[in-house]
C-alpha cells in the first residue's frame, strides 16, 4: 500500500479542516509493520522440530539404549551402530523441520495467521504509544492531542487520546473513527479512511473542546509514514 504526495496532501488538508473547529490536535501515523515477529517464527520452528519427529518413532526409530541380555559383542556393536544412525536421522529431520517451518512462517499471510491476535494488538499498541510520545502529542497546551495510528502489516488501527480528553470523552466514542478507517484500509482506500476518521475525531473534539481565539497549530498537519 503506497501513499503518494497527493495522498499525504489530502490527509493534511483533512487534518487542517478538522482542527478549525477545535482547540484539539490530530496527528496521523502509518506504519508498514511494528515488528518482524522473528520470535514467533522461531517459536513455531522450535516447536515443530521438537514435537513432529516424535510421530516417526512408532515407524522404526527405536531410540532405546541396549542393556545387558547375554548377547555377543558383535550384536551389541551392530545395535549401537543402528542407534547412531537413528539419532542422526532424527537430528536431520529436526533440522529440516526447523528450517522449513521457520521459512514458511516468514511469509506475511502465514505469519499473520500464526501470530496470536493478542500479541499483535499489544505490539501495535506499544508502537502507537511510542509515536504518541515521540511526536509530542502528549505535550499540547491543553492536553487535547489525538493520535490515529494504522499498522498495515498487522491490519490494526489504534487511536490514543490525551489526558484531558479522557476526562471528558468516553473511549467508546472513538470506535466509529477506528471502524471507518479499518473498513477503508481493508477495501484498499487508506486515504479516504484517514479523511473520514480525522473528520470524525474533529467532530468529537469540537463538541468538547471548541476553537478559541488563540488557537495555535501545535502539531504539524501531515501524515507520518514509518
Amino acid at each position: 500500500m503506497r501513499f503518494t504526495e497527493e495522498d499525504r496532501a489530502r490527509v493534511a488538508a483533512a487534518i487542517a479542516s478538522a482542527e478549525r473547529g477545535t482547540s484539539g490536535e490530530i496527528f496521523c501515523v502509518v506504519s508498514r509493520g511494528v515488528s518482524s515477529y522473528l520470535d514467533v517464527s522461531l517459536a513455531w520452528a522450535a516447536g515443530a522440530a521438537l514435537l513432529l519427529p516424535t510421530v516417526l518413532i512408532p515407524f522404526g526409530f527405536d531410540l532405546a539404549w541396549p542393556v545387558g541380555g547375554g548377547w555377543e559383542a558383535a550384536h551389541v556393536s551392530a545395535r549401537s551402530a543402528g542407534l547412531g544412525q537413528a539419532l542422526t536421522a532424527y537430528a536431520l529431520i529436526q533440522a529440516a523441520l526447523f528450517v522449513g517451518v521457520f521459512l514458511l512462517t516468514r511469509l506475511p499471510p502465514i505469519l499473520r495467521w500464526v501470530t496470536p491476535r493478542g500479541l499483535r494488538r499489544a505490539r501495535v499498541r506499544k508502537a502507537a504509544l511510542q509515536q504518541f510520545l515521540a511526536h509530542g502529542v502528549h505535550v499540547t497546551r491543553e492536553r487535547t492531542g489525538v493520535l490515529i495510528f494504522a499498522a498495515l502489516k498487522e491490519h490494526q488501527v489504534e487511536l490514543i487520546a490525551d489526558e484531558l480528553i479522557h476526562q471528558k470523552v468516553e473511549e467508546g466514542v472513538w470506535a466509529e473513527a477506528v471502524a471507518v478507517l479499518t473498513r477503508q484500509l481493508r477495501a484498499g482506500r487508506p486515504v479516504a479512511g484517514f479523511e473520514a476518521a480525522v473528520a470524525k475525531c474533529g467532530e468529537v473534539l469540537a463538541a468538547h473542546f471548541p476553537s478559541r481565539g488563540d488557537n495555535p497549530n501545535e502539531l504539524p498537519d501531515r501524515l507520518i509514514l514509518l
